[in-house]
């Protein structure tokens, strides 16, 4: 007697191999296409740009190489500390006030009504439009004579002609201000869908038991919103660091370098200055951060969870 006999257990004949094999190579004749635009978009590059980073880049020239020290000059160059820090505030600074603004609108919006699908939609705009025109919208918003339409507004209630984008002392916080306002409507949606899942006999019960607006939100929105709280949080990690788009329209960097930022920077000496080495040392950085980030951040919502 076989073992398979023995243990109750025969090998699948070889039509059933067949069948099974077939499937799965319908699997990854399917998954081909994405997988290759993968490989050659985003894979290659990001091999060649770790190459990069340890040569000197010179066009018809030949790359020479130098090892470490384009991430020496990336870690002394002062205008990458200043560009660290505006990078740490548009960031975080941006996702915590989108991740709070979209808490905001989903509780304020939350509910059947039919009414509020015009409401939503409005509000999910920012989302769906092009980066560039947002941030064009934005800097005629952000006239900085008192013609301009939020300045004309701030002189009904006294205040004199701000610079916003022009000035240095308030140029940061102008393109945080544009970050929240996009971002947040993101969230909103995410919150949404995890506001639907909540059972309204809970809200009901609370009421009896004499409970406010906010304890309500407090014991029973909030805890029914972990999962989703998670899946923000994960997103707004990876987002938090590759600010870019919103800076390059609005200010460009300036003025001054008072929003620049790591990838405008990177971007300025990439193709700028043409110090291709430098910037993919940048950007090898720049991935190394994102990725711990990440990973961290995920790890922390899988303890809580635990908890």
């Amino acid at each position: 007697m076989s073992v398979a006999t023995a243990t109750g257990s025969a090998p699948a004949p070889w039509s059933t191999r067949i069948r099974r094999a077939g499937r799965s190579m319908t699997v990854w004749l399917f998954l081909a296409p994405a997988l290759l635009l993968f490989l050659y978009f985003k894979f290659i590059p990001m091999f060649e740009g770790i190459r990069m980073s340890m040569h000197k880049v010179r066009p018809f020239l030949g790359d020479q190489w130098v090892g470490a020290d384009n991430y020496v000059k990336v870690a002394t160059d002062p205008r990458f500390h200043d560009a660290i820090w505006h990078t740490l505030v548009l960031g975080f600074g941006g996702s915590i006030g989108a991740v709070l603004g979209g808490l905001g609108l989903a509780l304020v919006l939350e509910g059947a009504s039919r009414t509020l699908w015009f409401a939503r939609t409005a509000i999910f705009l920012p989302v769906v439009t092009a980066t560039a025109v947002i941030g064009e919208v934005w800097r005629i918003i952000y006239f900085p004579s008192s013609e301009g339409y939020l300045n004309h507004l701030l002189g009904f209630v006294g205040l004199g002609p701000v610079g916003f984008l022009q000035d240095e002392s308030t140029a940061l916080g102008s393109v945080l201000a544009v970050g929240v306002w996009q971002g947040a409507p993101y969230n909103m949606v995410i919150f949404l869908a995890g506001l639907a899942g909540v059972d309204r006999t809970l809200y009901e019960a609370s009421a009896l038991d004499g409970a406010g607006v906010w304890q309500r939100i407090r014991h029973v929105t909030l805890p029914a919103l972990k999962p989703a709280m998670t899946v923000v949080l994960i997103l707004a990690s990876i987002r938090s660091l590759r600010v870019f788009t919103d800076v390059w329209v609005l200010t460009n960097g300036g003025p001054a370098g008072a929003t620049d930022v790591w990838m405008t920077r990177t971007y300025a000496l990439g193709f700028e200055r043409n110090d291709l080495g430098v910037a993919a040392a940048a950007s090898m950085i720049l991935l190394a951060v994102t990725v711990l980030l990440t990973l961290g951040m995920a790890a922390m919502t899988r303890t809580r969870k635990g908890d």
